[in-house]
């Protein structure tokens, strides 16, 4: 099926589903703070019955939609109008991806350089002039903090613990992606530590390449398509000896099950339902009785949950939520439903960095309010944007419960002789 078969596939099955209620617009983050913006009815399902007819009709300013998919979760309907909003761009936009926007997708790339030059390239991204540099000839904003890079990428240490993980009795396979693999290595060996804990031991995909969520953003489709089946074929190989494919990203888990198939036209119907997020994961071992968790008694802390969007679509925000709750001392606020605005490498762009802070003032306001130890999110750039507008400190779920876990008393639990390990 060529992409232009499979975006026409994707308007053919939702435009008639539409009610015209605009609930999806009221929900639209990016209508609420641009008047240029028509919103995800009028340039999703109304102005594509036009485009189906004739291209003229497509506007390059659908490049303001944030693909966050909070009008999907909206949609009484179902209708999947931020498919249909970036599939038109796939099919009809004739904008080239320049420099700046090669840079901020291709995130194996810039962050395999900026791993070797770690120390350099955090001090450098964080002085005034190369900041102001950045702005005045990438047309990256000014004001944007960077994420730092880690000396040794995840992989590299994962290579030096690769044997210990033979000896669990079960295992599974964990896509790391771009952020714990360059930027914060911690979160994967958080995420080691606990599924170790619980008698899981854990694989490496071949060949992993980032997920492309970036790519598809900034228009480079080809690559993005060209890398998802690359994982796609890692993943297939994978399960046969694995339980599953984990990952610790809200934003990497729904682009690989759902965006792969919805817009790059990347059938993973056979792995799709093998492949969660870790907190899902490990709340349906807990539900089905097949591992059990302790936890450290002098752990306290307080946190106030962020549903990052991407998770809210998926649905799975009562996974990580549910998991903190059981965790003794943790006393936890989920916060109500808000973008965050930086929506990945739309935040960076100096076109769109006053809208992006706009967005997320509702959220910044509200972690304000709460005064939490720390906040709490699956998504990576969500917690980019909340540390650099809030000054709080942002960690995964993942890496909470690694903090207040007991391994040994875990173990125990579990059965999991160490002398075996």
């Amino acid at each position: 099926m060529s992409e232009r078969t499979q975006t026409e596939n994707i308007s053919a099955h939702d435009l008639e589903k539409c009610l015209k209620c605009t609930i999806c617009t009221v929900y639209c983050p990016v209508a609420a703070v641009e008047p240029k913006y028509r919103g995800p009815k009028e340039d999703g399902p109304d102005t594509e019955r036009y485009r189906l007819k004739n291209p003229k009709y497509f506007d390059e300013m659908l490049k303001l939609c944030l693909n966050c998919k909070r009008c999907e979760v909206a949609c009484p309907e179902g209708v999947k109008i931020g498919d249909i909003i970036q599939a038109a761009r796939i099919k009809y936009s004739t904008h080239k991806p320049g420099l700046r926007d090669w840079m901020l997708a291709n995130t194996d790339f810039v962050g395999s350089l900026a791993t070797v030059f770690a120390p350099i390239a955090n001090f450098s991204l964080r002085l005034g002039i190369t900041k102001k540099v950045l702005d005045t000839t990438l047309k990256i904003d000014k004001h944007r903090q960077f994420p730092s890079y880690s000396h040794e990428k995840f992989e590299s240490w994962y290579r030096k613990h690769a044997l210990e993980q033979v000896a669990y009795p079960h295992h599974v396979s964990y896509f790391h992606g771009c952020y714990a693999n360059y930027n914060y290595p911690q979160l994967g060996k958080d995420f080691v530590k606990v599924m170790n804990a619980v008698g899981y031991g854990v694989n490496l995909l071949e060949n992993e390449k980032c997920c492309g969520v970036a790519l598809i953003a900034n228009g480079l489709y080809g690559q993005a398509k060209k890398q998802g089946v690359n994982n796609i074929h890692a993943m297939r190989d994978s399960i046969k000896t694995n339980e599953a494919v984990l990952t610790t990203s809200s934003t990497c888990t729904f682009t690989v099950r759902d965006e792969y198939k919805a817009l790059l036209n990347i059938q993973n119907d056979d792995v799709r339902e093998k492949i969660s997020l870790a907190t899902r994961y490990l709340y349906k071992l807990l539900e089905a009785g097949k591992i059990k968790l302790a936890f450290r008694k002098d752990f306290n802390m307080k946190v106030a949950y962020h549903t990052a969007c991407h998770m809210e679509r998926m649905g799975w925000a009562i996974y990580s939520i549910e998991l903190m709750k059981m965790i003794p001392g943790l006393q936890l606020t989920v916060l109500e439903s808000c973008c965050c605005g930086i929506a990945g490498t739309y935040g960076f762009k100096k076109e769109n960095y006053r809208n992006s802070q706009k967005i997320g003032v509702p959220l910044f306001k509200q972690i304000k309010e709460v005064n939490p130890d720390i906040v709490a999110t699956d998504c990576e750039t969500c917690k980019w944007q909340i540390e650099m507008s809030t000054g709080y400190t942002v960690e995964n779920p993942i890496s909470l419960i690694a903090q207040a876990i007991d391994v040994e008393e875990t173990k125990k639990l579990n059965n999991i002789e160490k002398q075996k390990l």
